[in-house]
């Protein structure tokens, strides 16, 4: 749950920060994803609430326990989408981890959920990786 908060806004600071020649593309990506991940932390905290917990839900429990940090607005398009990246590797990463444990418990229903994260993210990803990688063989003047 913290690792996707601080992740949602880490695509909202980017998405209102971003500039340069993809500004656009990446603008908009940004979008699409602080949107799937608003709706991914909503999933989370009702499956918290089904097993009769509370999630955490202060700003400052969610950077205390993140594994994703955030970053402040002075990074380049490319810096923000090779942050991106590697957040996508965490989440992919943890909800692996949290899947191979709730399978030894039998319960079906986090572990659907917890693969149609990896699947979106998984495609996230590529998407992202080949938007990239196509990108820096053009000129691009990334600021």
């Amino acid at each position: 749950m913290a690792n996707y908060h601080v992740h949602y806004q880490k695509l909202r600071n980017y998405h209102w920060n971003v500039e340069g020649h993809f500004f656009f593309e990446l603008h908009e990506f940004f979008e699409l994803e602080y949107n799937a991940v608003k709706l991914q932390i909503d999933e989370i905290a009702e499956r918290i609430r089904v097993f009769g917990k509370k999630p955490v839900s202060t700003l400052k429990e969610y950077l205390e326990m993140s594994i994703i940090k955030e970053t402040d607005t002075s990074l380049n398009s490319k810096e923000m989408a090779k942050e991106i990246l590697n957040d996508f590797e965490t989440l992919i990463s943890l909800c692996i981890e949290a899947h191979e444990t709730i399978a030894n418990e039998g319960d079906l229903a986090t572990s659907d959920l917890l693969i149609a994260y990896i699947k979106r993210t998984e495609k996230s990803h590529w998407m992202l990786s080949s938007f990239v990688n196509n990108s820096q063989k053009a000129p691009m003047p990334l600021s």
